[in-house]
């Protein structure tokens, strides 16, 4: 009776620890998640193929499907089917500290993994790789950031295509004139109607303009790259179990070769109320996708 009784006990008391232990592992964003019943999934507007507003007024993209695919991870994770999804627009200026301050729990466009944003956030794995480059009517005879010397360029505030083009400016004694504009649409509007002689920024989201437009024969992207932009998802930094859950997800989507028909989706074939990118997967990526396909 009495080693009946002990081996209960000893039961009931593994029990207690075991859940305290799980309990235990569910920390950070996770918990935030699984307490409040909803993930806040922060996403462009605008960049195109990346995130931005399709036909039916919902978020869409190569870079929001990738996160719908962590987000389902989250919800067979944290078994909650039902999980709400709360979309929350965000720019480049307010993407971070929304992130930061837990407005958003997960950021979903177009946005370079650098060091200096690592102070303050953190990554997954990179999902994409540009660089700035300039967009300029045919015709207009700038081939190369030197012939803006003495012109205007619009440039997005907050972004890394604003710091290579002014420090390489700097470096040269080029006399360029800033026109800074809050988002793309913006800076797009800016070279259609002569108010900047370029646009700068990363090459794809010049390519998803460009395409975009009303005459997308008249513009061309030019020059050599300027900057080497990495994209990542971002999610908040110090919290290891969320950035190991989304980079599971990628690297899962990796190892199986699956990324490359979502990458197909997005940038070769006609999307959601716009045409075809036409951008091809470039041997870099391909590489960086072989890479962190980590094994199990």
């Amino acid at each position: 009776m009495f080693r009946k009784l002990s081996i209960a006990v000893a039961a009931i008391a593994f029990l207690a620890v075991s859940n305290t232990g799980n309990a235990a592992e569910l920390y950070g964003t996770l918990k935030k998640i699984k307490d409040s019943g909803q993930i806040n999934m922060g996403h462009r507007e605008a960049s195109v193929p990346f995130a931005y507003m399709g036909p039916d007024g919902k978020p869409v993209g190569y870079t929001v499907e990738l996160c719908y695919r962590v987000i389902d991870r989250i919800k067979k994770t944290l078994k909650m089917p039902n999980l709400k999804v709360k979309l929350v627009p965000v720019t480049s200026q307010t993407r971070i500290p929304l992130l930061a301050n837990g407005t958003i729990d997960i950021e979903c466009g177009s946005t370079t993994n650098n060091l200096t944003r690592s102070k303050q956030i953190a990554y997954l794995a990179v999902t994409f790789i540009t660089g700035t480059k300039l967009a300029v009517k045919k015709g207009s005879g700038i081939k190369e950031i030197e012939d803006l010397n003495g012109k205007a360029v619009g440039l997005s505030l907050g972004t890394t295509n604003e710091k290579a083009i002014k420090r390489i400016a700097k470096v040269k004694g080029l006399k360029i004139k800033y026109h800074m504009v809050k988002d793309h649409p913006q800076g797009w509007l800016a070279l259609v109607t002569d108010r900047v002689d370029a646009y700068a920024t990363d090459h794809s989201l010049l390519a998803g303009l460009i395409t975009s437009s009303k005459n997308p024969s008249k513009y061309e992207i030019v020059g050599r790259f300027l900057s080497y932009d990495p994209y990542g998802i971002m999610v908040r930094r110090d919290d290891s179990a969320m950035q190991l859950l989304g980079n599971t997800v990628l690297a899962d989507l990796m190892r199986s070769g699956e990324i490359h028909k979502i990458y197909d989706k997005w940038f070769t074939k006609k999307i959601p109320g716009k045409p075809a990118v036409q951008l091809p997967m470039s041997p870099t990526l391909k590489v960086a996708f072989e890479v962190q396909a980590l094994p199990y």
